[in-house]
């Protein structure tokens, strides 16, 4: 089940899934310790006229949910026909401070006065761990506190200024039990007022209701790492109020999204809708320590054997691009010190990170076939370097260059000049930008020889002369190498990869749109050149084969989430745009760019209502497929649409498109 949409402020992360309920609960760092984990469920029920409706177990609740155009705010909409009930949402996690708050309105539909109660469960997994937990009723703050250990969340609510009328402790998920909001059924709570071990909780608001009358309720989350300091953060919200607190954070974020007038020339309001969701939603996996989470759907977790939510360099390094065009310098300057604190001492970037800097889970060894390897895609560590040079242009920070110089470029520049097969001038074997193949991949060898260039471009403003020379010729050994071992005249391909052992070649011929995008994206060959054409016409011709709903799989015969044997692969988004940027590099004229806006149409097309984007595509439906939401995807599209706005300006069809420095 993707997640519906996400609420972040970089300290305390949440995600509801498609029934509005909260699955994920990360606090303190974004993509670290998940205290829900998408196996535990904060409930929502509504009961009246003697029966209970839970949103997730009632499929007479027909609900959309959304997310504000300008805000990282959701905007969700539940009506049940038979009981004659609306419930609307406006959710945020407070840009400020660790909270979460939802705005609630109950409309009564009927025209007879009725009783109506709202329930809220809460099931945590504290340290993503079940056992030694306390859930309790706080009756001088009025208030629910769970805790163990460091790690405590206080959960108030109110009914026109009235506190929640009813409340129960007990457990879940232990001997049997499915949950103490179970115990809501009947429209009244126990009051249990204290449990510990596997503890959760339930809260009701109960009110009564006119005919067609609407009441509104408050309910919060605070999270703290002691019960003092939560307390503390409750009489904040309940002094500034909770309606003020929305307010503010939709305030923060339209400010935010909308630093920069764009002219989205001749796009529509959907695509202009996708790329401010966008932003919000690469901001909100952006942790305050700098990390850029993947993806904070746990959901892959109940299908596999992990998640998303880790830093990978190639994803993160891909966001700053992204927003870097759009002139947050600032998040990319916090990655980009992330990235320094992680590099290895020898100047390669690992598979993965968690948040907190530590080293993250991997499927890469250390051996193979009885031989060392560094278990490392090169990729990684070129992204940062290129993102780098990128960021620079955009900031001018002078003195944030220097202080990364030495530690960043230098060492991760050395390794890559250094760490090349002899004879091929390739770099030598890595895992592929999939994380799946060994070899000498034209895509790494592009990225490569793009880093190689940033690289030796910084050298040049900091007058490191040798520097720049040595990485300069290692770039132009690099771009020879692609030509003369990574293309294919006959097929017109560039081919995946290679391996070498001795004087023997192996060749991996697989069509991979990553290596003629490589090759394009990183200047290995100009735009105008035939082979580029050529290659990019055969790529999308195979990688379109048999998807029904529009799309380019990553390679042919992607097994990955493999939906129908009778597509290339599933579609991807971030495949998909790549071909995009090539549209939009080579248009000439008006016409040109229709093909463009078709793509983002498809996008768009494949978004949730909120603007969530997944990793894939089902080929023949078009559902979500994978991790959702994606933040490479997200950046994928945030860049398309922003070189687009460039490409106008260089054409002279658009005067100032794109305001970002």
């Amino acid at each position: 089940m993707s997640r519906s949409i996400v609420l972040s402020n970089g300290e305390l992360a949440i995600a509801l899934d498609r029934f509005a309920e909260v699955r994920d609960f990360y606090y303190p760092h974004v993509g670290l310790e998940d205290h829900a984990r998408g196996h535990y469920i904060h409930h929502i029920g509504v009961w009246v006229d003697g029966q209970i409706a839970w949103f997730s177990e009632d499929p007479a609740w027909e609900i959309s949910i959304s997310c504000e155009e300008h805000s990282l705010a959701s905007s969700i909409v539940a009506k049940h026909k038979r009981l004659q009930l609306e419930v609307t949402f406006k959710d945020i996690v407070y840009n400020e401070r660790p909270v979460f708050v939802r705005r609630v309105t109950i409309a009564n539909l009927s025209d007879r006065t009725r009783e109506i109660k709202i329930f809220f469960g809460h099931q945590f997994e504290i340290y993503k761990a079940h056992g030694g937990d306390t859930a309790y009723f706080d009756p001088l703050s009025h208030t629910l506190i769970h805790y163990k250990g460091r790690r405590v969340f206080l959960i108030g609510a109110t009914l026109d200024g009235e506190p929640f009328t009813d409340f129960a402790t007990g457990k879940a998920h232990f001997q049997g039990s499915e949950g103490t909001h179970r115990d809501a059924d009947d429209g009244v709570l126990s009051k249990n007022p204290i449990e510990h071990g596997p503890a959760d909780s339930v809260l009701g608001v109960y009110g009564t209701y006119t005919g067609m009358q609407s009441r509104t309720c408050y309910y919060w989350v605070a999270a703290a790492k002691s019960i003092p300091e939560v307390l503390e953060l409750n009489q904040y919200v309940v002094q500034k109020t909770p309606e003020h607190i929305l307010r503010s954070t939709s305030d923060f974020w339209r400010a935010w999204v909308n630093a920069y007038q764009w002219n989205f020339h001749q796009l529509s309001s959907e695509h202009i809708a996708l790329f401010k969701r966008s932003l919000m939603y690469m901001r909100a996996h952006v942790d305050t320590g700098g990390g850029v989470i993947a993806s904070l759907d746990s959901d892959m977790l109940q299908h596999g054997l992990d998640t998303y939510t880790y830093v990978w360099p190639r994803d993160a390094a891909y966001v700053a691009l992204s927003l870097d065009l759009a002139g947050d310098t600032n998040v990319s300057k916090r990655f980009f010190e992330f990235c320094n604190s992680i590099l290895s001492s020898e100047g390669y970037f690992m598979h993965k990170y968690l948040p907190d800097r530590s080293l993250g889970s991997s499927w890469h060894p250390w051996i193979l076939n009885g031989q060392f390897q560094l278990p490392i895609q090169e990729d990684e560590t070129a992204l940062v370097i290129y993102a780098l040079h990128n960021h620079y242009t955009h900031s001018h920070d002078l003195e944030f260059l220097e202080e990364l110089y030495n530690p960043l470029v230098e060492r991760a520049s050395n390794f890559m000049v250094q760490y090349r097969d002899s004879q091929t001038k390739l770099p030598a074997p890595s895992y592929d930008v999939w994380e799946e193949k060994r070899g000498s991949h034209t895509y790494t060898a592009s990225a490569v020889f793009g880093a190689l260039n940033a690289a030796a471009e910084l050298s040049k403003i900091l007058g490191k002369e040798a520097n720049e020379r040595r990485y300069r010729e290692a770039a132009r050994e690099i771009q020879d190498g692609i030509i003369k071992h990574l293309w294919d005249e006959k097929e017109g391909i560039f081919i995946k990869s290679l391996n070498r052992r001795e004087r023997d070649f192996t060749y991996d011929r697989t069509v991979d749109i990553s290596s003629v995008y490589g090759v394009f994206a990183f200047g290995v060959l100009p735009q105008g050149d035939a082979r580029l054409a050529r290659a990019f016409d055969t790529t999308v011709r195979k990688l379109s084969y048999g998807n029904e709903t529009g799309g380019l799989a990553r390679y042919e015969g992607d097994d990955y989430y493999r939906v129908s044997a009778q597509s290339a692969g599933n579609p991807w988004v971030v495949t998909t745009l790549w071909y995009a940027e090539y549209l939009i590099a080579k248009a000439k004229n008006e016409q040109d760019f229709d093909r463009v806006r078709e793509v983002f149409t498809w996008a768009a097309k494949h978004a949730l209502p909120s603007g969530v984007l997944a990793e894939q595509m089902n080929p023949q439906t078009g559902e979500q497929v994978s991790a959702s939401p994606l933040t490479w995807s997200h950046a994928a599209y945030v860049s398309a649409v922003l070189k687009y706005l460039e490409r106008l300006e260089e054409l002279g069809i658009c005067v100032a498109c794109n305001p970002a420095p």
